[in-house]
């Protein structure tokens, strides 16, 4: 007679493993700031990459979603690939932790797109912008371009699961350019109040919420939030996507606004951002946060197991 399986603990936030990858990047961003900029980075994508991503999962959770996405891909690649998500990752956390820093190199970085003109048309007028994005390449960059260049760009962040690296990367995000609001109805309203009054803000939607509309990302489905499409037409903000891609030296960045997407249908508003972000993520996918639960694909399996079962 088979054993059972046994059941894999569940990590649950808070616990020790939270405590130590915090530690140990606390510590690491303590010692990294104090390096010049090429070591510094060159210092936190290793760590990411060989100690924490293996550590708190990431690395396996990464070559999951690959197998989701791309299930022909071989072993070694997926590895790789995972591997050089972490390496991003770690680069991008301590980008972000050098705030002045990371203005004064966006200051002179090259930034494009259509969407450029019509961002500062806005902001000349007066009117609101909201800005989305995904966890991609570094988010902040191209806020952190603008804001080099006179611009309060405002933001609305879903908290980290590791609450005890949350506090100071909530308290990062605010000293960038404030204000800056935690997701859930009290921030929504917030930002909402902020974009209505002529502002302009950031959201990333590229995160798995069972509440969103169900638009096929990489191919596969995705429940995505049509917050961001809902409070563009709620207040006449254009709605344009940006991107912070990582060049090829590692350190620098372009920063790109794309074209705004044309008010309507919240869900099409959304499927048009996603397509964007999907664009990206195919011509750099080492640059996109696998990390993530983006599609969940175990759970999405189970279900099609039972639509099949008799």
């Amino acid at each position: 007679m088979a054993k059972p399986k046994k059941k894999k603990r569940k990590h649950k936030p808070g616990g020790w493993q939270d405590w130590l990858s915090d530690r140990i990047l606390r510590g690491a961003i303590w010692l990294a700031l104090r390096l010049p900029i090429r070591a510094r980075l060159w210092l936190m994508g290793r760590l990411v990459r060989h100690l924490v991503a293996p550590l708190a999962g990431y690395r396996q959770r990464a070559e999951e979603n690959l197998r989701h996405i791309w299930p022909d891909m071989g072993v070694l690649d997926r590895r790789r690939l995972a591997d050089l998500v972490a390496d991003n990752a770690g680069r991008t956390m301590i980008d972000n932790y050098d705030v002045h820093g990371l203005m004064r190199r966006m200051q002179h970085a090259t930034v494009s797109g259509e969407g450029l003109a019509a961002v500062e048309a806005a902001k000349e007028a007066g009117q609101p912008v909201l800005f989305v994005t995904g966890h991609f390449g570094n988010f902040e960059a191209p806020r952190a371009a603008l804001v080099a260049r006179g611009y309060r760009i405002g933001g609305l962040y879903r908290p980290m699961s590791n609450p005890f690296f949350n506090a100071h990367y909530a308290a990062n995000m605010h000293a960038l350019s404030d204000p800056v609001f935690e997701q859930g109805r009290r921030g929504t309203m917030g930002l909402v109040k902020h974009i209505r009054e002529g502002g302009m803000g950031v959201l990333l939607f590229d995160v798995y919420d069972s509440a969103g509309a169900t638009i096929d990302f990489m191919g596969q489905p995705a429940p995505t939030l049509t917050s961001a499409a809902d409070i563009a037409l709620k207040t006449g903000a254009l709605l344009v996507p940006f991107f912070g891609i990582r060049q090829p030296d590692g350190v620098s960045f372009e920063a790109v606004f794309e074209a705004p997407i044309e008010h309507g249908d919240p869900v099409e508003m959304m499927r048009e951002a996603t397509r964007r972000l999907e664009a990206r993520v195919r011509a750099h996918p080492e640059q996109w946060f696998w990390i993530h639960r983006r599609w969940k694909p175990k759970r999405q399996r189970k279900r099609a197991a039972a639509k099949m079962a008799p």
